[in-house]
């Protein structure tokens, strides 16, 4: 049987990343391609970016009638976009995948970067084959989450949001607020307990799988933790999002 392959594209609030992956393994099979994200990031720019992305991929591989993928920090509702996450608020409201569908040239499917990453370490990585609920949540400028029920993506959880202590915990407790405030990693794994230990008593997941950059320094701040759920890092890290992008475009 031939290999099956789709393009993934990761739009975040500095970088636009993608690249060619082979649904089978969840192994990206092309160079890694990334352009910066336009100053304000407004949707003409990003949309513009994103086909200059594209077209740098396909000078690499053939990606005629290759499925694409596309993940985006918002709210992503029957395609539309409901919030916007670093990038211009211009966004909110937009029927943004019919949008990157014209200027791309090709059906795409569009959905929340977080959810997406969800979606890689479901099918390839540190989600694979576990029952109940995994709550997959990505440290970094903000966090994001994705929710897995048996192998169910419950889409849009925005769990980053969660109002604890008069706070968004994000504000507090995302990589951002480690970098912004100078802490180190045990101050930083104290406010990381608080948002775990919450998210914990509300929701009772099997598992917790943390992704984002910060995840390959999982060893200086996840056993500073103490929870009764098991709580591992992400296998695919910043390219979660590529991946998870690919596989769903094609169902």
């Amino acid at each position: 049987m031939a290999t099956q392959h789709a393009i993934g594209i990761d739009i975040g609030g500095t970088g636009i990343k993608g690249a060619v992956v082979d649904l089978s393994t969840g192994a990206i099979v092309t160079e890694r391609r990334k352009v910066l994200t336009p100053d304000g990031g407004e949707p003409e720019a990003i949309i513009a970016s994103s086909t200059e992305l594209l077209e740098q991929i396909g000078a690499e591989f053939d990606i005629e009638g290759l499925p694409l993928g596309v993940c985006f920090p918002a709210i992503v509702k029957r395609g539309r976009t409901r919030s916007a996450a670093n990038v211009s608020k211009k966004w909110i409201g937009l029927p943004a995948e019919e949008l990157f569908e014209k200027a791309l040239g090709r059906d795409i499917h569009f959905i929340n970067d977080a959810d997406a990453a969800g979606v890689a370490e479901l099918r390839y990585g540190a989600a694979a084959g576990v029952d109940g609920l995994v709550i997959l949540t990505t440290l970094g400028t903000g966090i994001g989450s994705a929710l897995i029920y048996d192998g169910v993506l419950v889409p849009n959880s925005e769990l980053g949001h969660l109002e604890i202590d008069d706070d968004d915990a994000e504000h507090r407790a995302a990589y951002s607020a480690k970098e912004r405030e100078d802490l180190d990693w045990k101050q930083w794994a104290k406010r990381l307990q608080r948002y775990y230990s919450h998210v914990e008593f509300i929701f009772s997941p099997d598992l917790f799988v943390v992704g984002g950059g910060v995840s390959k320094h999982q060893e200086q701040f996840l056993p500073l933790l103490d929870l009764q759920t098991k709580i591992v890092p992400a296998v695919h890290r910043n390219n979660a999002g590529i991946i998870g992008a690919a596989a769903l475009a094609l169902g």
